[in-house]
């Protein structure tokens, strides 16, 4: 009975100070406005598809300010190279899939976690780790960063990192900022934690699972906007993410492209720093 009530208190706690770190992250911004800027400081990450295998243009002085710390969008725009991430928020079944899939071509991706789905979904994430795959920090709770103070942000970001090491012994290297909200400050704050910020140079309306439209029109999405050094963002609750998966693959690989590893894309965030620096 002492020992049910003790955990009973302990998962209250730890609930309270989800909600408690969640408040102060709002209650430190405000609502991103309908351009990218809003007068709070938060930037909402959006790119210009240019089609035909042009690279994507990103706002007037963002690729810089994306340099200044180590972030990424996109990786080196001379290569054919192609670099794979999922984002996980919660599972719907076809993160097996889709890992069965990049088993059998071979593929290396990044698969960006929050606290909730590593707690959940400890086996997938084994199965990411043990088959080569790198797991990113999507924060523990899902907060819009830039609305968040320095504490809530180290909090968001070490707190899933600790769970994760704990369980596989290693740390997480790449960050994907919820919901693609960032301000330089909240760059500056996940670069001290030695975080790669990763976006992306490619993404499409794919995350409701309610609204699904064939694995064709994924494919086609998706291969219509193959281009140098893309960083491609799918959503793992999509269906037609991992029914097109297997194609898509094949395909860029038929056009010439390759799929470049997470340390590859590591490697040149450092090359691109470095080179911001000086």
């Amino acid at each position: 009975m002492k020992k049910t009530l003790l955990l009973g208190i302990l998962f209250t706690l730890c609930i309270s100070l989800s909600f408690i770190n969640i408040f102060s992250c709002i209650k430190g911004g405000g609502a991103v406005s309908a351009g990218n800027k809003s007068v709070s400081g938060v930037i909402g990450w959006g790119i210009k598809r240019n089609g035909n295998g042009n690279i994507p243009s990103a706002d007037p002085g963002v690729p810089e300010l994306l340099s200044k710390y180590g972030a990424l969008y996109i990786g080196d725009p001379n290569e054919k190279t192609i670099y794979l991430t999922f984002d996980e928020g919660y599972e719907k079944g076809y993160t097996t899939k889709i890992l069965d899939v990049l088993a059998q071509n071979n593929v290396k991706a990044i698969f960006f976690i929050t606290g909730d789905y590593l707690e959940r979904e400890q086996d997938i994430v084994r199965r990411m780790v043990e088959e080569g795959h790198d797991v990113g920090n999507h924060t523990y709770n899902h907060p819009s960063l830039p609305t968040c103070s320095k504490e809530v942000i180290e909090e968001e970001l070490l707190s899933l990192d600790r769970m994760f090491s704990q369980k596989f012994g290693k740390n997480m290297r790449f960050l994907r900022p919820p919901k693609g909200e960032y301000s330089e400050f909240s760059l500056s704050v996940s670069k001290n934690l030695s975080y790669i910020n990763l976006f992306w140079s490619f993404a499409y309306v794919d995350w409701d699972d309610k609204n699904q439209k064939g694995a064709d029109y994924a494919y086609k999405m998706v291969m219509d906007n193959l281009h140098n050094g893309a960083v491609i963002l799918l959503h793992a609750v999509s269906k037609d993410n991992a029914d097109a998966l297997d194609s898509i693959i094949k395909g860029a690989k038929a056009e010439g492209y390759r799929f470049g590893t997470p340390d590859e894309l590591a490697q040149y965030a450092k090359k691109m720093g470095t080179a911001a620096a000086t």
